[in-house]
């Protein structure tokens, strides 16, 4: 990204010399107004480089849009605020940045890393799994945003990598919900929750789990087809995990085996997955 990199050894120098004439004479600060663009915009660098606190630097970006509008370096500032805002954890307004970015150049060479960038503002507030799903849905169009918008920049493999988490963390959510009916033996509220995880995630790390889970639920219910057949998918896609054994032995103990039974939806997936018959 333009403007991302630390200034150089010549640029930091500049900017110390600056910053101590601004301090001489009665230590009078000297306004911005009196710096040109690159010399307001290098402070900010510098101010982003040394100073603890992010928002420090935000100023003097600020500020080369107020003086300097429709130059080059107001450009610059303008997505240097969004990556500053989203380091001070301030996402609401990074994306504002962003979005303001890509309205004035969409055709830019860093309109690509502000997309990424309001998509990374939803992601990095879903790692806890019990937040609010709302921000993963958004992290994911984000992504996808950039993946299709941008596909060979150099953000697009990063974005593929955050899409796939993001759709693993709504599996998560759903498996999450899932078991805590199921302790609670409220076997139809768990089917729902294991079921779409099966049907809308099958992709994600949890499938093996949402099958084995099944099994569990529907031999609770009495409905031994169906847990026949979600271990016969198990064993199928699953046969080395733990979660395999696990159905195995439960439907063993209750003289069944894993085998497709019915016209159930499982035995549908089954006769997708297994026999290719895509009916």
């Amino acid at each position: 990204m333009t403007g991302r990199a630390s200034a150089g050894q010549g640029a930091v120098a500049l900017v110390a010399a600056l910053l101590l004439s601004a301090c001489a004479g009665g230590n009078k600060e000297v306004p911005l107004e009196n710096y040109t663009a690159e010399e307001i915009y290098r402070q900010g660098e510098l101010a982003l480089e040394k100073e603890p606190k992010p928002d420090d630097a935000l100023v003097y970006f600020q500020e080369i849009e107020r003086l300097y509008p429709y130059t080059e370096y107001a450009k610059r500032a303008l997505i240097m605020q969004a990556f500053t805002l989203h380091k001070s954890k301030k996402y609401e307004e990074a994306r504002a940045a962003a979005q303001r970015f890509l309205d004035f150049y969409p055709d830019d060479e860093d309109a690509a890393y502000a997309q990424y960038l309001m998509a990374l503002s939803y992601y990095d507030q879903i790692d806890d799994v019990g937040r609010d799903q709302g921000l993963t849905f958004l992290a994911l169009q984000g992504m996808r945003d950039v993946i299709e918008k941008y596909p060979d920049s150099e953000y697009a493999q990063s974005a593929i990598l955050k899409f796939d988490l993001a759709f693993d963390h709504l599996a998560a959510k759903e498996m999450e919900i899932g078991r805590y009916y199921l302790k609670r033996k409220n076997y139809a509220a768990a089917l729902k929750r294991f079921r779409t995880v099966v049907q809308d995630y099958q992709t994600t790390s949890h499938t093996a789990e949402a099958l084995h889970r099944l099994v569990e639920c529907y031999l609770a219910l009495g409905l031994v087809e169906e847990a026949q057949t979600a271990g016969a998918i198990l064993g199928y896609n699953y046969q080395s995990s733990p979660f395999y054994q696990d159905s195995y032995n439960l439907l063993k103990s209750k003289g069944l085996s894993p085998e497709a039974k019915g016209n159930n939806w499982l035995a549908k997936i089954y006769r997708q997955m297994v026999r290719g018959e895509w009916l």
